[in-house]
């Protein structure tokens, strides 16, 4: 295939894809559904991991410190890509990604055959939270050796299409965990699954390991990548020059705050917070949860590719910001009608049941425990977390100085926060003024994967996936966009470092920020103001200040200078 210098489109003819074309996209598309199977696992399995490693500690703790490890994996990311993409940009794409890999894979391997707490005490958690930032370090290097590696194998003019392939791997990740969890769960039994079965998923990783290091060993070395050592225009200081230099961490910058940003809320609200919101605040069952988003996936990834090949055609930016500001218009009409199909009687509480939290507000903190360390304990802090917990809507009434906080629930007596029974007495008045049960009728639920014919189901994984297809908008052309911002020889590193920093931190934090706003102002829809504010402005930074990339010749930023020193056709 060959790539001009002229940036016309109507200078390039879209030819087949080769056989050497298909190998490079499947060999760096498999290995990273790999990858991101082996790192879904922890945050599908969390509260399973955190009843064996944490048992000495009480069920509170234990889930503090399973959502810790959890949170590990992802602040750790931005650090993997500079590490890695350093050594992506000085010794090559192949050799780096190939050992993010081998850690990736060595450290869910181990995971699965990890003593419990109960047989090796503290060391266990200690272990589990080191292999957990392992992990984080090598998906932070993956990413940008794949996005990089294929973009550079691709021609001018199909680089959307070609790297949408990549993009499909976080989510093919996340089914593949989710399917191979659901069908262990059915073939050993629940209490099995809860005891030794869990350690199946991770042990089943090292077969996973074993076939993507073999096919990587087949891969050649990006032909960009050689002829630029060829020419000894690489960079010795990747990290310097990337960041170093004004002109190259500006480009960084406006990629984080004008694409990356927006696109990392998108893709954990879609995927993530969906999980969430349906288990935690819709009390829906974790398996019929897991069948709901698995079916949205398995509809809904066809837009990666899609949305990657249309982006070749009309620009990266249309498609991304508009994925941005189709969510920021219409997540919240969208999460109501989750909730109004998928726990009805829940649904209706919220509207028809008043709840107040009376509190002293000088006595009230913001909830903000993104790593599970934080202790909230004044009473109002307990009576607003106890209502978050049983997706209560509430709002605070201030209350005389210095008096404790408590609950009034349809106007009736307040139930004071810092009484022995609090729970208890907050959990009977809440029934008793039509809050639904634990064991309410209404909540969808399924009891195999082809219930999606009924009504109910069907509603929901159709709101799901569209919230997918949000995600296949805006993740689906980003590796092409971050890409072509970036030459050569600092490409991996400086597209590495704000894709991390932005999934890693502004989506990784996702969960907890959401569930800090809605107990701060008791509110179960308050939380998706985090995703929807961080989307708009994306929308706008990136309208107004991050250039269209689409007819970018990546060779031609590499002899910016001369550019008529390259020949009129060379092959990639």
């Amino acid at each position: 295939m060959s790539e001009h210098t002229a940036v016309l489109r109507s200078d390039y003819e879209v030819k087949p894809m080769t056989r050497e074309e298909r190998k490079v996209i499947v060999a760096s598309s498999l290995g990273t559904v790999f990858e991101w199977y082996d790192f879904y696992l922890y945050g599908s399995l969390a509260a399973v991991i955190g009843a064996n490693f944490f048992s000495q500690y009480p069920e509170g703790t234990r889930n503090i410190f399973a959502l810790l490890a959890f949170a590990a994996g992802f602040l750790v990311r931005p650090f993997g890509a500079l590490v890695f993409g350093r050594l992506g940009d000085l010794v090559g794409r192949k050799y780096t990604f190939l050992v993010t890999i081998l850690i990736m894979g060595s450290s869910t391997f181990i995971v699965g055959i990890l003593p419990t707490s109960e047989s090796i005490g503290i060391l266990a958690p200690v272990i589990l939270i080191v292999l957990r930032l392992l992990q984080g370090l090598a998906l932070g290097g993956e990413y940008g050796g794949a996005a990089t590696y294929v973009a550079e194998h691709a021609p001018h003019g199909r680089r959307g299409f070609y790297t949408s392939f990549i993009q499909i791997t976080a989510t093919a990740g996340l089914f593949l965990s989710l399917l191979v969890i659901l069908f262990t769960q059915l073939a050993v039994g629940d209490a099995a699954f809860r005891a030794w079965g869990w350690r199946i998923p991770f042990l089943v990783s090292i077969l996973l390991l074993g076939i993507s290091v073999w096919i990587r060993l087949q891969m050649e070395e990006s032909p960009a990548f050689q002829r630029m050592k060829a020419e000894g225009t690489h960079s010795k200081a990747p990290l310097t020059e990337a960041f170093g230099q004004w002109k190259n961490a500006k480009i960084a910058l406006l990629a984080l705050l004008g694409l990356v940003m927006g696109q990392a809320v998108v893709w954990y609200t879609g995927q993530f917070y969906a999980l969430f919101f349906m288990g935690s605040v819709l009390k829906v069952d974790a398996y019929t949860t897991n069948l709901l988003i698995a079916w949205a996936l398995l509809l809904g990834s066809g837009g990666f590719v899609l949305f990657g090949w249309l982006s070749d055609k009309i620009g990266r930016k249309p498609i991304i910001l508009g994925g941005c500001l189709l969510a920021a218009i219409t997540y919240i009409p969208l999460f109501k009608l989750m909730s109004a199909e998928a726990n009805p009687a829940l649904h209706k509480a919220h509207s028809e049941i008043s709840v107040q939290v009376l509190a002293d507000r000088s006595g009230c903190s913001f909830q903000f425990n993104p790593t599970g360390t934080a202790r909230f304990t004044q009473p109002c802090d307990v009576a607003k977390a106890a209502l978050a917990r049983l997706s209560v809507n509430y709002t605070v009434e201030d209350a005389p100085p210095g008096s404790i906080a408590a609950v009034r629930i349809q106007g009736g007596t307040p139930i004071p926060a810092d009484s022995p029974s609090f729970a208890a007495d907050l959990a009977t008045a809440l029934t008793t003024a039509g809050y639904p049960a634990a064991s309410n009728p209404t909540v969808v639920k399924m009891a195999n994967p082809f219930d999606i014919f009924r009504e109910q189901p069907a509603v929901l994984i159709g709101i799901l996936t569209l919230l997918v297809i949000y995600v296949t908008m805006v993740y689906g052309p980003i590796a092409a966009a971050l890409v072509e911002l970036f030459p050569t020889r600092i490409r991996y590193t400086s597209m590495s470092l704000p894709y991390h920093i932005g999934n890693g931190w502004f989506g990784g934090l996702l969960p907890a920020t959401s569930f800090a706003m809605i107990a701060q102002t008791g509110d179960v829809y308050y939380g998706l103001w985090y995703p929807i504010v961080i989307a708009g402005a994306t929308v706008v930074i990136g309208l107004f200040f991050v250039p269209e990339t689409k007819d970018v010749d990546i060779y031609a930023q590499d002899v910016a200078e001369k550019p008529h020193d390259r020949p009129a056709s060379a092959s990639l």
